[in-house]
Order: structure tokens, then sequence, then C-alpha cells
């Protein structure tokens, strides 16, 4: 299907992204995926050829371009492999909290760092035991002079280990009712006295992308590290998750999609009782049903992708997209796995990568349950 908001220019970008990827990332990513982790080298060599932020005004070091071009970079990692989706969180998810709540010292002094490559970014919201739940989060950050002082945890942190900044949703106010109301953001540095990291997670899938605990205990942050307003941290989450699910949505679409692509490919070469497997009904219904659902996702998601450039709200329908996407994409995986008979279930073939890494994206982003209680409130069910 037809971009409809790419120009010639965007895809001369993603010819040379693509062409990038072949050369340092492609050949590399098995064992990236051995080794547990992706090297800090690759997103020196990201920073390098202006893949990291895009969007940001060109006075920080951006190109100043439209949200089209973080489409593209999140289509062809996601073409590579899932536990690219680091990079992805680093370019929209995190550094826009820094553009749209920064001030102007803070922009000049982390933005050009984020898309040289030289600082990695990590958002830290759920804790041990506080996922979904947003309101209810344990980490307090007390106002002492110069610094807060935070205590509490975070877990399940993308970029957890290799990040450089971190920003961290603490409580700054921990009487106030309803309690979301008593959320900050601030923006931990890596040197920060207090701050630790505890062990690499080790996960089901997404085996390269490096997910860890953090540790604050007694962690000193300066004032001038506060994002925003203090108080105002729920209403900034709630503010960017738009724009986080529909990048969720999106990577979950084209592993869907890269899934077909590779069980296709595969059918047309297995043989079975003298032909092809590809040339039986049921294993041309299973993938024209697969095909179809596909388009249907690609369909929706061109048309959020249209109404974010706009600047449209749309949570109903990002809520919409983020648990039916995820969804599908699971069970194009299992499918998928299932043509491939028992060499589906061996580690050299890309489906059960696939198969492994596709699980998590119904939980992270706010769970695919929440997005139907999303949803349910917004038809006025509730």
């Amino acid at each position: 299907m037809k971009h409809t908001y790419l120009t010639r220019e965007h895809e001369i970008f993603r010819t040379s992204l693509r062409k990038f990827l072949q050369k340092e990332a492609v050949p590399f990513y098995e064992e990236w995926e051995k080794n547990r982790m992706i090297p800090r080298e690759f997103w020196d060599k990201l920073g390098n050829e202006g893949f990291l932020c895009p969007y940001v005004d060109e006075k920080y070091g951006g190109l100043g371009v439209d949200f089209g071009y973080s489409v593209i970079i999140i289509e062809e990692l996601e073409k590579v492999g899932s536990s690219l989706v680091g990079v992805a969180l680093h370019n929209d998810i995190v550094v826009p909290y820094l553009t749209a709540f920064g001030n102007e010292e803070q922009k000049m002094e982390w933005l050009p760092k984020c898309i040289s490559g030289e600082y990695i970014s990590a958002i830290a919201m759920t804790e041990p035991g506080a996922g979904s739940d947003l309101a209810n989060i344990k980490t307090t950050a007390v106002k002492q002079g110069d610094y807060y002082i935070v205590n509490g945890e975070k877990t399940f942190i993308t970029n957890g280990i290799q990040s450089d900044l971190v920003i961290i949703a603490v409580k700054t106010d921990s009487t106030i009712q309803p309690s979301y109301k008593g959320i900050s953001l601030l923006v931990v540095e890596n040197n920060t006295e207090g701050f630790t990291r505890g062990k690499k997670l080790n996960k089901v899938g997404l085996h390269s992308q490096d997910t860890a605990e953090l540790i604050f205990q007694d962690a000193k942050v300066p004032v001038k590290n506060l994002l925003g307003q203090e108080g105002k941290g729920f209403y900034y989450l709630m503010e960017k998750l738009q724009q986080e699910r529909l990048v969720v949505a999106l990577e979950a679409l084209v592993s869907a999609e890269e899934m077909v692509r590779v069980t296709t490919e595969y059918v047309k070469s297995r043989k079975a009782f003298g032909k092809s497997i590809s040339q039986f009904q049921n294993t041309q219904f299973k993938i024209v049903e697969l095909a179809t659902e596909i388009e249907i996702g690609r369909t929706f998601i061109e048309n959020l992708i249209l109404k974010h450039m706009e600047g449209e709200n749309f949570v109903k329908q990002v809520s919409m997209a983020k648990w039916w996407i995820t969804d599908l994409a699971k069970k194009v995986a299992s499918e998928c796995l299932q043509l491939h008979g028992g060499y589906g279930y061996m580690e050299e073939y890309e489906i059960a990568r696939r198969f492994r890494d596709i699980q998590v994206m119904s939980i992270y982003a706010g769970t695919n349950e929440i997005m139907k209680t999303i949803i349910a409130k917004n038809l006025g069910l509730n």
C-alpha cells in the first residue's frame, strides 16, 4: 500500500536508511541477539547519518522534518528485527518529551547529544507494584535546596542499561488528591549520585534490546532537571501516549507483514507429497486470510498517521489500533509458525524469533485490556 503522506524526499531518505541498515545492522543482528546487547557504536553511526530524532529543530542539530521520516525509520528498523525498538523509543517516545516540555536551557543541553547518538534515552514509568496504574506509583522526589531527593524503583525499562538520560515519573506530592495530580517528571543523568541500575532482565524475546531495573536510593537530581511544571507529569504522559501507542501499533503491523512475507517464501520452497505446500488449499486460505487482515490494519494505521501529522486527537482510534493490530500480529506469528511445521520451532528460522518478540507488544505502552477500557470510556459505556 502506498503511503499517501510520503514525498520523493521521504523515499530518498528510506533508500539511504535501508542501505545503511543492510551494511551496519543486518549482518550483525544475530550476533547482537546472542550477545544480548546492541553496541553503542551502532547508535553513534545512526547519529552520524542523521537517523536519530530527525524531526528536532535544526538549531539543536536535527533536520526539522515531519513525522513521515519517523514512520520510515520505525518501519525499516522493524524489518531488520524487533530488538531495535529501543531506537524508536529514543526517537519518537522519549525525546518528544524534551522537545515539548523542556525549557530552552534543557533543550540546548540534551537534544544535540540525543541527535548525535552520544546520549541514549529512556523513560521510566513502570514500577514493581505499578504497571498500567500510573497514578499509584511509589517513587518519591522530595525537594531539598537545589535538589530533589529521589527514592524508589522502576522496572522493565527499555534502554535501561545503556541510557545516559532517563525521564522518570515521580511523586513530588504524596498528599494531594486525586493522587495523579502529585506526579512530576524528572530527567536523571547517568552520573547522578544515588542512581544505580539493577540487573539486565532476561526476557523471552527482544534479546538484544536492553531492559533493566533502575534503583534510586536518596538520588540527588538537580531541581533544574524538572521537566515542565511540578504536578503536571501525569498530564504530560497522557498527552504523549497517543504517539507511543501509534508507534507500537506500526511496529506490530510491520512485523506481521514481515512474517507473512517470509512464510510465503518458505511455503513456496517447501515440498510435501510431491508439490510445494503453497499449492495446498489450506496453506493458501491461511495466508490469504492473514494478508487480508494485515491490509485492513495497514489502511487503518495509514489513516491514523495522517491524522497524527495533522495534529488531531484520536485517543479512541489509536487505542483500537494498538490492541487490534498487536493481537493480530500475535495471531499471524502463531499461524506462520504452524505453516513452517517443525522448522518453525528452530532458532535458525526467522519466524521463531518473530514469534517470541511479538508477544510483548500487547503488554507495553498500556496493556490491550487497558486499551479496551479506554475505548469503552470513549464509547460512553461507563
